[in-house]
């Protein structure tokens, strides 16, 4: 994963962090751990953080943060409604769920950020929500798209079917496999009748 952080610094703590969290897992990463990973001494990593808690924050709004860009710059790609679509859901899983899928640690690193940042996700959701709701509205104002009520609560679906397809992938195989049948299926139920 990486970080959108302009500080070079804290780009390198949760690069590092991320790659010690996959590898061993969050509860035995350790700040030690990080801050060789990064480079620097222990002290100097409680200057940008002050706990691994803090550190699995920043690395879940800087996710969400990219992810969002991805989707945008997805959704304005030129193509068929459902290669849009289809573009944006693998934006929105990406590089982030490969490794929470293949990776012995990725659960458990998935479980600790909605146990010790829920309301982090929770934002992100909704960044993500809000950027399907403006696309779809700006489709179906275009013609282009027929909704079946709200943007809003069309975008909604979205993440929740794609919610959904994460909790049941047993590999990354079979959840990339969901991702393309969401796309199709969203994408006919949204054509022009």
């Amino acid at each position: 994963m990486m970080s959108s952080s302009s500080d070079p610094k804290q780009r390198a703590i949760l690069e590092a962090a991320w790659g010690g969290f996959a590898t061993y897992g969050y509860r035995k990463t350790s700040m030690d751990d990080i801050a060789r990973r990064a480079g620097m001494s222990r002290p100097a990593l409680y200057l940008h953080f002050r706990n691994k808690e803090a550190i699995l924050k920043a690395l879940i709004d800087a996710h969400y943060a990219e992810t969002a860009d991805r989707l945008r710059a997805a959704l304005a790609s030129d193509g068929a409604i459902e290669a849009q679509l289809l573009a944006a859901f693998e934006a929105q899983g990406g590089e982030v769920m490969e490794a929470m899928l293949s990776t012995p640690h990725g659960m458990e690193v998935l479980e600790a950020g909605m146990s010790t940042a829920g309301d982090h996700i929770d934002a992100g959701e909704a960044l993500l929500r809000d950027v399907y709701a403006t696309w779809l509205a700006e489709m179906a104002a275009a013609g282009a798209i027929r909704l079946t009520g709200a943007a809003e609560d069309v975008a909604r679906t979205f993440c929740s079917a794609m919610k959904g397809v994460k909790h049941t992938s047993a590999d990354y195989d079979s959840y990339r496999a969901g991702v393309r049948q969401l796309g199709q299926l969203f994408a006919a139920g949204l054509s022009p009748r």
